[in-house]
Parts: structure tokens; C-alpha cells; sequence
């Protein structure tokens, strides 16, 4: 004890407890102290040591921090990392880059789009048999990272699903005629150039459009889904009158033919990446890293695929002016469904996110079918021409919003 401080000055032991008996310290006998060659002395005020009367313990911790890591290591010893922890390291920068390619996907999209331009054999072998596979995988995808309870989730939206349908068979019809009616009267334009845009907004939605709100917003990726899912179902009956209705000539949509592509490419795709999810989730996560590269391919190809096979319509004397007419039109689509739903649902707490998923669901429609049904019911080609150029410009303007938008969120 200091007589001129009125301190106790207590060096440490190898023990960190000194017990405290009777207002006294006592030391068991099994405690060794260390001399250590810069041992430090931890000042410790009476008033202090008359507070723990109740006490049985009083800890006493050193200052130094050297003489703290010589009790936790040997001096002179260097740590080493394991062999097996610079393994784990590297295997998982490996997965982050696998997991991050989604974020080239509208570089990997544009990048498609010129090479179609350059030389078309690049993409001309992924004729249209290959789509429904193609478009298939990304929904398996989709069920990968999905479960059944994000789907039910989905179905308890019915507002934000029938608003979905209106962006799909009424604004975007009505869109599609007035650009159509734009193209002939006031650029002149061919009238099967100006048919060729209104068909292509009397589709049903596009399947990228689900890929695409998995992208930026994936727990809504199931209503977007849904949406799909009914405007496609329904098309069979909704197309052929709107084209009547806008064209004046009433499309015979094969209905066996409709169903089967929903079953092939949509329910039978999500299913099975549902149950690979809830049966074999081991399997899963270890297949999650190498979806997304995968993923990005085979956007490539569906976006590539179609504008290298039709070039030629797409290099008509007429293929700048609807570029830009279709352009317009998916712009405008895409700002309608945005702003209809954040009109609709500004109260919602995922408003944003809900108006990210209706935009995408307006904005994009399928423009392959679009392009099938003008291929097969008009004789006049020019009217392929709008869903051809259509099926570029909705996935490049699409992919293009992803990107802004998730950047945004981060």
C-alpha cells in the first residue's frame, strides 16, 4: 500500500481473480506470480475496495496491452493462417463472382444485339424450337430461389394482380394503337408497318419480365409471375379480340397449342425448382452459384436469336423510323405501369418495389408471339417487322432498367 496515494498497487498474476476476504486480499497459494521486464501496476483506489464489502471477488485486469498478449501467446510467435481457411477463401470469391455475373446481364444483352448486327450466323442456329426451353430455364431458375410460400404470398394480392392485367390488355393496347396510328399518319409509314406495332401490344406478358423483377425485387418475383401467368392463359381469348378490335382482323390463336406453352415454359419449369428446392436443398445451394451465368447465356441467345434471323426486315428502308417508333412505345409503357401503381398502392410499404414489378409487366409482353402470329396469319412480312425489332428493344430497355435500379438500391 502508498502511503501517499492511499492506493494498493497490485501486480498481476498468472490467476485474474484475487478473492476478497473479510476487507482483506487474500492469495491462494496455487497462484503464481510472473515477473515479467515491463510488468505494469494497476493503481487501485481504497474507496474502491471498501465498495465490494458484499463482494467475494475483486478482478484486477492489466493495462498493458503486451502483458495482456503474453498471456495469450508465446512471444516471437507469428500467426499463421490455416491452409484450409485460404481454400474457403478463394472458393468463395469464385461464388461471388458467379453470383454477380446478373450484373452484366444489359452489357452481355447489348453485346448480343451487335453481334447479331455484325455477322447474324452467330445466333441464326437458335431457331424459335429452342425458345421454349431457353425461356423454361429461367423459370426454373426462378423456382430454384423460390418457395411455395412466396406463391401463396402472391395470391393474397388480388389488387395488385388485376392491376397487373389492366397494364397488360388495357393500357398497353391502347398504347399500341395510338403509336400505330402515329406510324402511318404521320410518318407515312406502310399501313402492315403500323398493324405490326398494335399486334405487337395486343400479346400476352413476357416471361422475361418475371426474370427481370427477380432481378431487382425478388421477393415479388411470384406476383410477376402470376401476372404472366393469367395474361398468358387468357390470351387465347383476349388477343384475338383485341387484334379485331385495333387491326380489324380477328388472329384463330391455337388454344391447345397456348396451353402447352405455359405448361412447358412456365408451371412445369417453376414447379420442379420448387420441389428440388424443398427436397434437396443441399443440392440446391450448391447449384444457386452457377444459375446466374447460365442465366445470363441464355438471355443472350433469346435476345440475339430473333434479330439475327430476321435482319433483313430489321434492315428495311423503314427499320430506323419503327425503331424508334417501338422505342416510344415501350418507353411509355413502361412509365404507365410505373406511375399507375404507385397511384394506386402509394400507401403499400413496398410501394417501390411494386411499382418496379408492374412497370417491368407492361413494358415487356411477348413480342415472339407477336412475331409468330404475324409470320403465320399476315402475308404482307412488313408487319413482322415491329415484333421483330419489339423483342430487341423491350429485353435491352428491360435489362437497361435493372441495372439503373438496382444500383439505386444499393
Amino acid at each position: 500500500m502508498s502511503s501517499t496515494t492511499g492506493q494498493f498497487l497490485i501486480q498481476r498474476p498468472r490467476f485474474n481473480h484475487v478473492f476478497l476476504q473479510n476487507n482483506s486480499f487474500h492469495i491462494p497459494k496455487r497462484v503464481q506470480f510472473s515477473v515479467l521486464p515491463q510488468c505494469s501496476y494497476i493503481p487501485v483506489p481504497l474507496s474502491s475496495v471498501s465498495q465490494f464489502r458484499g463482494s467475494k471477488f475483486l478482478e484486477c485486469k492489466c493495462a498493458s496491452e503486451k502483458v495482456s498478449e503474453s498471456f495469450e501467446r508465446d512471444p516471437g510467435q507469428e500467426f499463421e493462417p490455416e491452409p484450409n481457411q485460404i481454400v474457403k477463401q478463394k472458393k468463395a470469391s469464385v461464388v461471388d463472382i458467379l453470383k454477380q455475373s446478373n450484373s452484366i446481364l444489359p452489357h452481355v444483352v447489348l453485346a448480343s444485339t451487335i453481334m447479331a448486327l455484325v455477322y447474324p450466323p452467330s445466333f441464326t442456329w437458335f431457331t424459335s424450337r429452342y425458345y421454349a426451353p431457353a425461356l423454361g430455364f429461367l423459370m426454373f431458375a426462378v423456382g430454384v430461389n423460390s418457395s411455395e410460400k412466396d406463391f401463396i404470398e402472391a395470391f393474397k394480392r388480388p389488387d395488385a394482380i388485376f392491376t397487373g392485367y389492366v397494364g397488360q390488355f388495357v393500357v398497353k393496347p391502347l398504347l399500341g394503337y395510338i403509336f400505330g396510328i402515329i406510324a402511318v399518319t404521320v410518318f407515312g409509314l406502310p399501313t402492315p408497318l403500323g398493324a405490326g406495332i398494335m399486334l405487337v401490344s395486343c400479346v400476352s406478358g413476357a416471361q422475361l419480365s418475371n426474370y427481370a423483377t427477380f432481378l431487382t425485387d425478388p421477393p415479388l418475383a411470384p406476383l410477376s409471375i402470376v401476372m404472366t401467368s393469367l395474361s398468358t392463359a387468357t390470351a387465347v381469348f383476349v388477343t384475338p379480340m383485341l387484334s379485331l378490335l385495333l387491326i380489324g382482323k380477328r388472329l384463330p390463336v391455337d388454344v391447345v397449342g397456348m396451353v402447352s406453352s405455359i405448361l412447358q415454359i412456365v408451371i412445369a419449369p417453376i414447379t420442379a425448382g420448387l420441389l428440388l428446392n424443398r427436397l434437396f436443398p443441399r443440392l440446391c445451394e450448391a447449384m444457386r452459384p452457377f444459375l446466374p451465368p447460365l442465366s445470363v447465356l441464355d438471355t443472350a441467345c433469346c435476345v440475339g436469336a430473333p434479330l439475327a434471323i430476321n435482319i433483313n426486315s430489321v434492315l428495311s428502308p423503314f427499320g430506323l423510323t419503327v425503331s424508334l417508333l417501338i422505342v416510344a412505345f415501350h418507353l411509355s409503357a413502361f412509365i404507365a405501369g410505373y406511375f399507375l401503381s404507385g397511384s394506386l398502392f402509394h400507401k403499400a410499404p413496398d410501394v417501390k418495389a411494386l411499382q418496379r414489378t408492374l412497370s417491368f409487366e407492361t413494358g415487356m409482353q411477348s413480342s415472339l408471339l407477336a412475331l409468330a402470329l404475324a409470320n403465320r396469319f399476315f402475308q404482307d412480312p412488313l408487319v413482322s417487322v415491329p415484333p421483330a425489332i419489339s423483342t430487341v428493344i423491350m429485353s435491352l430497355m428491360g435489362f437497361a432498367l435493372v441495372m439503373i435500379w438496382a444500383k439505386k438500391k444499393e
